[in-house]
C-alpha cells in the first residue's frame, strides 16, 4: 500500500507513539484502524500492510514517488501541526506499528475515523477528508503569513493489476480528476486543499514484465479507479460541515 524509504529499525525519537489496535479492522485492501497517544492526544491512523511485491507511486512526504513499498500509511495530526520534520515523524508511526522495509506515508488534520471508501471491480479506494483550507488549484498569490486552517484529502487506491510507470503517473492524473470531479458534484466550489495527496499501489510486474499501459479515466482499470475515488470522496465531501 505504499511509498518512501523507512529503514527497517527507525527509533522513535519524538515522545509518545504508543499504538494499539482499534476493535474496528477493515478489508486488507482498505487499511487497518489504528489509534495511538501523542503528546496527551488521542490521534489516529490507517495502515496498508502490502508486503512484498507492491509498487506505489504517489505524492506521499514519507516514500514518495514510484517505487516498491511494503504499506503504507495515513496519519493524522494535530491542526497547527508543530514539527519540522513531517518524514520522521512518520518514520516513527510507523515503527511503533511495527512497519519494516519500505512505505509511504501521509499526513493529515482530518479525522482519520471518519474514512471513507468504496470499490468498484477490484479496486479499492479510501479517503480522509479534511476541506477547511478548500480552494482552487489556480489561484491568486495571497501570502498572507497566517498559518493554514486544518485540511488536506489523502487518497489511497489499491488495484489487483500491475500498471507500467507511465500508468501509474496515469491513474495519480485520474484520481485527481474524479476528486474534483467529486467535490463539485458535492457542491462544493473548489478542486481541493493545498496539501492534498494520492498514493496509487499496484502489484509489481510479473518476470515476463506484462503490466496495464493506460490508467486513463476511459480505460478498463482506469475508468473503475475513477469511480471508486469519486464514490469515496463524494461520500467523505457530503459530510463536511
Amino acid at each position: 500500500m505504499i511509498g518512501g524509504s523507512v529503514p527497517t529499525a527507525v527509533q522513535p525519537r519524538h515522545r509518545g507513539c504508543p499504538i494499539r489496535s482499534v476493535p474496528v479492522r477493515l478489508p486488507r485492501q482498505r487499511g487497518e484502524l489504528l489509534a495511538r497517544r501523542e503528546d496527551g492526544r488521542e490521534l489516529h491512523h490507517l495502515v496498508w500492510r502490502l508486503g512484498p511485491g507492491w509498487r506505489v507511486c504517489g505524492s506521499a512526504v514519507l516514500g514518495g514517488g514510484i517505487g516498491l513499498r511494503d504499506w503504507i500509511l495515513n496519519a493524522q495530526v494535530p491542526g497547527g501541526y508543530p514539527r519540522m520534520d513531517p518524514d520522521r515523524h512518520l518514520a516513527e508511526i510507523a515503527a511503533a506499528a511495527r512497519l519494516t522495509g519500505t512505505g509511504a506515508g501521509l499526513m493529515t488534520a482530518a479525522d482519520v475515523t471518519a474514512y471513507t471508501a468504496a470499490d468498484d471491480g477490484g479496486v479499492h479506494a479510501t479517503a480522509t477528508c479534511g476541506l477547511g483550507v478548500r480552494g482552487w488549484a489556480a489561484a491568486p498569490d495571497e501570502t498572507t503569513g497566517e498559518p493554514p486552517r486544518p485540511g488536506t484529502v489523502n487518497i489511497v487506491v489499491t488495484l489487483p493489476v500491475a500498471l507500467t510507470d507511465a500508468a501509474l503517473v496515469n491513474a495519480v492524473a485520474t484520481a485527481t480528476e474524479a476528486k474534483v470531479q467529486a467535490l463539485l458534484d458535492a457542491g462544493l466550489d473548489c478542486s481541493g486543499t493545498p496539501t492534498d495527496a494520492v498514493c496509487v499501489a499496484a502489484p509489481a510486474p510479473g518476470p515476463d514484465g506484462t503490466a496495464e499501459p493506460f490508467a486513463g479515466p476511459r480505460s478498463r482499470w482506469g475508468a473503475r479507479l475513477a469511480r471508486a475515488v469519486h464514490a469515496a470522496v463524494l461520500e467523505g465531501a457530503l459530510r463536511q460541515p
